[in-house]
């Protein structure tokens, strides 16, 4: 993979935003019950937050039935993974003009 254009995108930047792609980034897909559980929203609020990322091209949703239960599974796009990553190297860049070490300790 070549090397990712540092970007700051404010769209993956707000905390929950950035937490669900954060978690999505690290696997394949995700059941949003798995989702909603690891960032601690009602089922309402990450709707939301995945409606704005899907409108974005940032994830894709794809509803299945377990018999009359049906679950939804939410995927990173592609787009999704190279806005995180930009973002990330957009801030680490940030940091590095901070002249801090975030490793070191206090």
């Amino acid at each position: 993979m070549s090397p990712v254009a540092p970007r700051f995108d404010d769209l993956v930047h707000a905390p929950t935003r950035l937490s669900v792609v954060s978690l999505l980034a690290a696997t394949e897909h995700a059941d949003f019950r798995f989702v909603r559980d690891s960032v601690g929203l009602s089922d309402s609020a990450l709707s939301k937050q995945l409606s704005t990322l899907e409108d974005a091209g940032y994830v894709a949703l794809r509803k299945t039935f377990e018999g009359k239960r049906a679950r939804t599974f939410v995927t990173l796009t592609p787009d999704g993974r190279r806005a995180l990553a930009g973002h990330l190297a957009a801030l680490r860049e940030i940091v590095a003009r901070s002249g801090m070490d975030l490793a070191a300790d206090d």
